[in-house]
């Protein structure tokens, strides 16, 4: 790789750098149950993935006051990180894209909706916390995924411009943030299907990091 000015690669988390969907699905039906809501993978997709907090529970738990509505997605965080602790493993491919973009010096961000203990946690479990020049918190700007504020702070943190740049997301409200910032947006198949990442506005999609479809598009928007 060889990286020109501006150039960088932004990376959701959750679904994206680890497949950590199944665990979230298991928590969200754990925490919702009680309140008469089952969610299958498919529901998942539509309606819970990539979405902020405050959304769901305005959603599912309506009836709450907003505090009690935290409350409960505070409970489904806690018991995602439960989970999540001897649980975490990185989409294929993953470590080796990190060391080429590390060996070209081309600078990398993580952006998600997702809380910062979240983040946290599994950056630090994956082991790659160092690697991220920036980690940004949807929750903690004005605006979260789909809003493109997000991804525009990752890349305004880096340094970056869009069209030198790739973003990499899994769900529909990450691709929708993102290429509304101007990024090219890879679409990782850990949830969605080739043709739902398309239909939201991906550039493509790849089950891993090392498919060489995946790393001819970066080369060619990066260089």
């Amino acid at each position: 790789m060889h990286p020109r000015s501006g150039a960088a690669l932004l990376f959701d988390i959750d679904g994206t750098l680890a497949d950590t969907d199944p665990l979230h699905l298991e928590a969200f039906n754990r925490t919702f149950e009680p309140y008469g809501h089952h969610f299958d993978k498919a529901q998942f997709a539509l309606e819970l993935q990539g979405k902020a907090n405050e959304a769901i529970a305005k959603r599912f738990v309506p009836d709450l006051p907003p505090e009690e509505q935290m409350a409960v997605m505070a409970g489904k965080e806690q018991l995602f990180r439960d989970l999540a602790r001897t649980q975490i493993h990185a989409v294929p491919g993953l470590f080796e894209l990190l060391d080429l973009a590390d060996a070209s010096g081309l600078p990398m961000a993580a952006v998600t909706n997702a809380p910062r203990a979240n983040a946290d946690l599994i950056l630090n479990g994956l082991g790659i916390r160092r690697r991220f020049r920036a980690l940004v918190i949807g929750e903690e700007l004005a605006h979260g995924k789909p809003h493109p504020l997000p991804y525009l702070e990752g890349l305004r943190q880096l340094g970056a411009s869009a069209e030198a740049s790739v973003a990499f997301e899994d769900s529909r409200t990450g691709i929708a943030s993102a290429t509304a910032a101007g990024l090219k947006t890879i679409g990782m198949r850990t949830s969605l299907v080739h043709l739902d990442m398309i239909a939201a506005g991906a550039s493509m999609s790849a089950d891993r990091y090392d498919d060489p479809a995946l790393l001819d598009f970066i080369t060619a928007t990066i260089s």
